[in-house]
């Protein structure tokens, strides 16, 4: 008898020095905050390595992917609307531009210097008011001998467009110029004195449609780009 109450006190003993430790720890927890427990852990924890994404490069001409070495590269929009003027880009440098200042309505070109990379004329001729489509044909007649050359309509480059003007750039291999129309879109990259590969843009056209134009009266811009070998010799 006197066993069996022994062990009865003994069991009653845990029992207690159990619900007294739940509740100590039960108390501490409250009293305590967590955060500098779980900041003192933290610092024990090896630290983690830090994955930072690095921003995408920026490349010439706003291309998403870089030219090769030992390629020029370009860019051309067409110009959208009266207010957005268009952009003739080379090796990262704008040609033509509004900011430039030698951006208008009618048909823009610049003329590059196929050896150095260099500009040696640019210009914008109205097609709307004015006589300029001689001076335009004059202008591309004498671009020298391995020249590269941008062209591009701002607000409508056809209403005064002369057949000799027509005639000038279909020489220099323009397929869509017989198909300008009352304020069409079209870009043009053109080479004098050598050929551009066959694999390049080099030409792009959109027609006004009421029904399609992104702008009242104008349709949206169109642009070509891409990147034109240096060692090009025929």
């Amino acid at each position: 008898m006197r066993t069996n109450c022994r062990h009865f006190m003994k069991f009653g003993g845990f029992i207690f020095a159990s619900v007294c430790a739940w509740y100590l720890g039960t108390l501490l927890a409250y009293l305590i905050p967590q955060d500098p427990l779980a900041s003192t852990f933290d610092q024990l924890l090896p630290e983690k390595p830090k994955n930072y994404m690095p921003a995408p490069k920026r490349q010439k001409c706003h291309h998403w992917s870089p030219c090769l070495p030992g390629n020029y590269a370009y860019r051309i929009v067409s110009g959208g609307g009266k207010e957005r003027f268009p952009q003739i880009c080379f090796e990262d440098k704008l040609l033509l531009s509004k900011q430039e200042g030698n951006a208008g309505r009618g048909i823009n070109i610049a003329i590059v210097d196929y050896n150095t990379g260099k500009v040696a004329a640019a210009n914008y001729f109205d097609m709307w008011e004015g006589e300029f489509s001689k001076p335009m044909t004059d202008f591309i007649n004498k671009a020298p001998q391995k020249s590269l050359i941008f062209i591009v309509t701002h607000d409508d480059g056809s209403t005064k467009l002369k057949e000799d003007g027509k005639k000038a750039i279909a020489e220099l291999g323009s397929k869509e110029i017989r198909n300008l129309k009352f304020r069409s879109g079209w870009v043009f990259l053109a080479a004098k004195g050598f050929k551009l590969p066959e694999n390049i843009q080099k030409e792009k056209i959109i027609h006004s449609d009421n029904s399609k134009n992104r702008y009242s009266g104008w349709p949206a811009e169109i642009q070509i780009e891409g990147c034109i070998p240096r060692n090009l010799t025929s």
